[in-house]
């Protein structure tokens, strides 16, 4: 038994002694491992000058737009009877979109009809009439006149008959019986010419009476007018009830349903029935945000890469087509709205609403020198580099910089290729530093964007 415990005892002291040895190994080679890298950190880093080529882009996020979107609303109220597309079918031009019950404007054209028939037959009613009081006129003026000439006549016939027996009376030729004849003549001839005259006053009237009749033709062309107008807007009305695609594209939206009671787009103050909306897909484009301070290097027609989440491994050609002028400020974050099109024949993979990340091509230089951003640092008198000499010494340099794709930067002039330079990150001066705080400011502002919009944060 003693045996046994001298054993157990001599293997807890190996054991303990393996493990104090293991222990001394793993901190003497701590210690080495931390001497490298204080060292390795202590060891300034340097780049050296190359030529090559350089990519400037301004990234941004975006939303997929067609050509055009058209919200589809009728003139007509009533229930929809048919409704043959659904949401994604293609239309064409002029193809049935909506039909709603044409009962009630149909009676309303027939209303329409009649009254334009009967208004037609008054119109005729009143010529006639205005023809028949004109000639009646002609023939009275006709009558009167021969009548008053007559008249005048007889009148000069018994003034003539007078004298003379007035003149045989006194010579004794004549009986008092004669005279008195001679003196009635002539004051019938009188009467005669006096009916006359009147006759012609009278035809004054009948002028006025046809004058009127002229009139009622004239009101009766004037219905005739408004009810041919009536019962063209019957018909538009009529026509209104049938609903077809003013363009060529895919029904994006449909917002009623057979048997449904629609208000009119054009009679109800709360501007009517939204029945569906209309993509026109023929061009899609992205509408992008780009932050005031990228927007002075975009310009039309420069090139566009657009990504989707969708197809990740997709990119889709684009050319910028428009620049706003003027910014949105939103949260104190001014953007301008970016219209970039979509080309390639992939483009019809994208759908509206989508969310895009677009790259803008903003500069493509070849054959340049360049150095990490990190080398170049800005202060009171422009920019500088530190040049690192063979001998270990250090020259401060002012440099003139072009682009940068963030990594490296263009150098215009103050260095020549194959010269080193020191990275000075670490200083938290360079150019480096400063991009990557604006890259921090545009994430966090793509993030704001994207939250307003509903999508998630911006593809990086």
């Amino acid at each position: 038994m003693k045996l046994e415990q001298l054993k157990t005892k001599k293997a807890l002291v190996a054991a303990l002694v393996a493990l104090a040895l293991a222990l001394g190994i793993l901190a003497w080679k701590s210690a080495g491992n931390s001497k490298d890298k204080e060292e390795d950190a202590s060891k300034p880093k340097t780049a050296t000058v190359t030529r090559g080529s350089l990519r400037q882009v301004v990234e941004s996020t975006g939303r997929v737009v067609p050509d055009q979107e058209i919200e589809i609303k009728c003139k007509a109220s009533g229930e929809v009877i048919k409704l043959p597309v659904d949401v994604s079918d293609t239309v064409k031009e002029g193809a049935l979109l909506v039909q709603i019950d044409p009962e009630e404007e149909e009676r309303s054209v027939k209303r329409a009809e009649a009254a334009l028939a009967a208004s037609m037959a008054r119109l005729e009613q009143a010529r006639h009439s205005a023809r028949a009081a004109q000639t009646n006129l002609a023939a009275a003026r006709l009558r009167t006149r021969a009548a008053l000439e007559s008249a005048a006549t007889r009148m000069k016939e018994a003034e003539a008959a007078l004298a003379r027996a007035r003149s045989l009376e006194k010579s004794g030729m004549a009986s008092a019986e004669e005279l008195e004849g001679a003196e009635t003549g002539m004051a019938e001839a009188l009467a005669k010419h006096k009916d006359a005259r009147a006759a012609v006053d009278e035809l004054s009237a009948q002028e006025m009476e046809a004058k009127v009749k002229e009139q009622q033709v004239v009101i009766a062309e004037a219905q005739v007018s408004s009810d041919t107008l009536s019962l063209e807007d019957a018909r538009q009305r009529l026509e209104d009830t049938t609903v077809t695609s003013p363009i060529a594209g895919v029904v994006a939206e449909r917002n009623v349903e057979p048997g449904q009671i629609i208000a009119s787009g054009i009679n109800n103050v709360g501007g009517g029935t939204s029945v569906m909306k209309l993509a026109d897909l023929s061009r899609v484009f992205v509408l992008a945000s780009v932050d005031e301070s990228d927007i002075g290097a975009v310009l039309t027609g420069q090139d566009v890469a657009v990504m989707v989440d969708s197809y990740p491994d997709a990119v889709f050609p684009g050319k910028v087509v428009r620049v706003a002028t003027k910014g949105v400020n939103t949260s104190n974050v001014v953007t301008f709205e970016v219209k970039v099109e979509v080309g390639g024949g992939k483009k019809a993979l994208l759908k509206p609403e989508m969310t895009a990340t677009v790259e803008i091509l903003v500069a493509d230089k070849k054959d340049l020198l360049q150095v990490p951003v990190g080398a170049v640092s800005r202060g009171k008198h422009g920019q500088s580099v530190t040049v690192a000499g063979k001998d270990g010494e250090e020259e401060r340099r002012t440099v003139r910089t072009g682009i940068t794709d963030g990594e490296m930067i263009e150098i215009q002039s103050g260095l020549a290729e194959g010269e080193t330079v020191k990275i000075e990150t670490a200083s938290g001066q360079g150019q480096w530093q400063s991009a990557q705080n604006k890259a921090g400011d545009k994430a966090r502002q793509d993030h704001v964007r994207m939250g307003a919009m509903g999508g998630g944060g911006p593809r990086r």
